[in-house]
C-alpha cells in the first residue's frame, strides 16, 4: 500500500498539485439485534478504497476509488488535479494550509480483548440474557438489545513527507424497553439511549456494562412511566444525569465550536454558530465552572486517534475555560484564519469523504460535587432529569429544547417521585451561565456517540463526550404538549 501513496503523490505533484494526500482505508464493521427473544437483524460489512487530495493554485481537487492498483492511484491523482483546476474557476480566496509539521508513526486503539475475535454464540448469550432480563418485568411491550463492532486501518501520506498508519477499534451495546398502553409509548435505555454506549477499545467494555443485571430495572421503570404524572411546568431547578449532560454538550458547545461552521462552510447544510470569531477570547459562555475541552487523547473516548486525517496530531485543547469561549475545533485550511494551527480535528466518514472538521471528544470537566446521589441531597427542590428522549436546536445552536426518557422530582433533598414526557428549554449562554454544581470525577463518563450527522453529501462520525452530572438553576421544563 505504500507503493500506493508513493505512485499517487508522484502523479498528483507530477500533474501540477502544491500540495498532495493521500488517505487508504480498510473499514470492518458488524452489528446484531435480538428483538423479543429473536435475532431480528445481523450484518457484516467490509470495504476498502483511497482517496487523493490535492491543491492546485490553492483550489481543492478530490477524488477516490476502490480499486488498489497502482495504475488506478495514478488515474486518481490525475483526475483530483483536473477537478482542482475545475474548483480553480470558480474564484473565491485561495485555501492556505498551516505550517503544522508532518509526522510519522503508527498509532493503534488499546484494548484487551479483540470485538471481532469473541464468537458469535458469545455475542448472541449476552443479548439473549439481557432480553430475557427484560422480559421478567409485566407489561413490557417491545424488548430490544443491540451490539455493534467497527474497526479502520488507515494509512496516510502527504506530499509534504507524512507518512502515518492507524488502527482504530470500537465496540458497543445497550438495550431498550418500550412499554404502549391505550395513550402513548414509554421507553427507557441503558447504559443510554441512541444506540447505546459504544467505546474506543475491545469488548471487555461490553462486558462490563452488565446488560442483563439491568434489564428488569429498566423495564419496569418504562411500564410504570405509563401511569406516572406528567412532568409539571414552570422554571426550575434541573439535575441532568450524565449521559444527558453528554448529549447536551454534543448539540450546544460541540457543533457550535466547529470553525467551518462559524465561518459559513457549512451553512446550507449543518448550519452557522453564533460562535462568531469575534466572539473568540471574549465571550462569556457559561459559569466560572464550566470548562470544556476537546480531547482526542482521552483514553476510551469514539475521537481518540493518532492522527486525524489532514495528519495533525492528536491534542487536547480548551474550548470553554472558567466560563470563557476560547476555542475552536479546526482544520490545518480553517486554523489559519484565526492565526492558529489546527488542533487536529478534520476526519472523514469514509475513504470515499472529504475530511471535514469534526469533533473529536467535546467533554465537560468534572467539578466538586461528589456524587450524584451528593447533588441531590444538596437541591431542595426540582427535577432530575435521564436519557435524552428528542432534540430540537436552531441552526446557530443557540435556542435548543431537549425531551428525556425520565424525570424524577426531586425535595428535601430526596426523589420524590417519576414523572412522564420530560421536557426542558433554554438558550445556550444562559443555560450554561446558570450551572452552579457539576459533580465529580467519580461520576464521570466518558460517552460515545457513533452517529453525529454533518456535512453535504452527508457524513456520519464517532465522537465522544466525558461529562458528569450537572445542576442547573431556573431553567423552563415541561415545555410542549401530549
Amino acid at each position: 500500500m505504500n507503493d500506493l501513496i508513493e505512485r499517487a503523490i508522484d502523479a498528483a505533484t507530477g500533474s501540477g498539485a502544491a500540495y498532495a494526500d493521500v488517505r487508504i482505508v480498510e473499514h470492518q464493521a458488524e452489528s446484531l439485534t435480538v428483538k423479543n427473544g429473536s435475532l431480528a437483524a445481523a450484518s457484516s460489512e467490509r470495504s476498502a478504497g483511497f482517496a487523493v487530495r490535492v491543491l492546485v493554485e490553492g483550489a481543492w481537487g478530490f477524488a477516490s476509488s476502490q480499486d488498489l492498483s497502482l495504475d488506478e492511484s495514478q488515474r486518481v491523482a490525475r483526475q483530483a488535479v483536473a477537478i482542482a483546476r475545475a474548483s480553480r474557476l470558480a474564484g473565491g480566496p485561495a485555501v492556505v494550509l498551516d505550517d503544522t509539521a508532518p509526522a510519522a508513526g503508527h498509532w493503534g486503539t488499546p484494548y484487551l480483548e479483540d470485538p471481532f475475535a469473541v464468537s458469535f454464540e458469545d455475542k448472541l448469550r449476552i443479548l439473549f440474557e439481557a432480553d430475557a432480563a427484560m422480559a421478567q418485568a409485566r407489561g413490557i411491550t417491545l424488548r430490544e438489545a443491540t451490539m455493534e463492532a467497527a474497526r479502520d486501518r488507515k494509512l496516510f501520506g502527504s506530499s509534504e513527507g507524512a507518512r502515518l498508519e492507524q488502527d482504530l477499534v470500537s465496540c458497543g451495546a445497550g438495550i431498550v424497553a418500550t412499554a404502549v398502553n391505550d395513550q402513548e409509548a414509554q421507553e427507557r435505555s441503558y447504559p443510554k439511549s441512541l444506540g447505546g454506549q459504544v467505546v474506543g477499545g475491545g469488548f471487555e467494555a461490553i462486558r462490563d456494562m452488565d446488560l442483563s443485571g439491568h434489564g428488569q430495572r429498566i423495564a419496569e421503570e418504562a411500564v410504570a412511566l405509563l401511569d406516572a404524572p406528567q412532568c409539571p411546568s414552570g422554571e426550575m431547578t434541573v439535575i441532568l444525569e450524565a449521559s444527558q449532560v453528554a448529549i447536551q454538550v454534543h448539540e450546544s458547545c460541540g457543533h457550535p465550536t466547529e470553525l467551518d461552521r462559524a465561518l459559513g462552510m457549512e451553512a446550507s447544510f449543518a448550519g452557522t454558530s453564533f460562535l462568531t470569531v469575534d466572539r473568540l477570547d471574549r465571550f462569556r459562555y457559561g459559569s466560572d465552572i464550566v470548562n470544556i475541552d476537546a480531547d482526542a487523547t482521552a483514553p476510551g473516548g469514539l475521537g481518540t486517534f493518532g492522527w486525524d486525517d489532514e495528519g495533525v496530531s492528536a491534542q487536547n485543547v480548551p474550548l470553554v475555560s472558567g466560563g470563557q469561549f476560547v476555542g475552536y475545533l479546526t482544520s490545518r485550511e480553517t486554523a489559519p484564519v484565526i492565526n492558529r494551527r489546527s488542533m487536529g480535528s478534520s476526519r472523514a466518514a469514509s475513504w470515499r469523504n472529504l475530511p471535514l472538521i469534526r469533533m473529536t471528544n467535546v467533554s465537560l470537566r468534572p467539578g466538586e460535587a461528589g456524587s450524584l446521589d451528593d447533588l441531590i441531597a444538596d437541591t431542595d427542590e426540582g427535577i432530575l432529569l435521564g436519557t435524552n428522549r428528542s432534540w430540537s436546536i436552531d441552526e446557530r445552536r443557540l435556542n435548543f429544547q431537549f425531551g428525556t426518557q425520565v424525570g424524577w422530582l426531586i425535595r428535601k433533598g430526596k426523589l420524590a417521585g417519576m414523572v412522564r414526557n420530560p421536557t426542558y428549554t433554554g438558550i445556550t449562554p444562559r443555560f450554561w451561565g446558570s450551572c452552579d454544581a457539576i459533580c465529580g470525577p467519580g461520576a464521570w463518563t466518558q460517552w460515545g456517540e457513533p452517529y453525529c450527522g454533518k456535512g453535504e453529501p452527508m457524513q456520519t462520525a464517532s465522537v465522544g463526550h466525558g461529562a458528569a452530572p450537572a445542576r442547573f438553576r431556573n431553567v423552563q421544563v415541561g415545555v410542549g404538549q401530549w
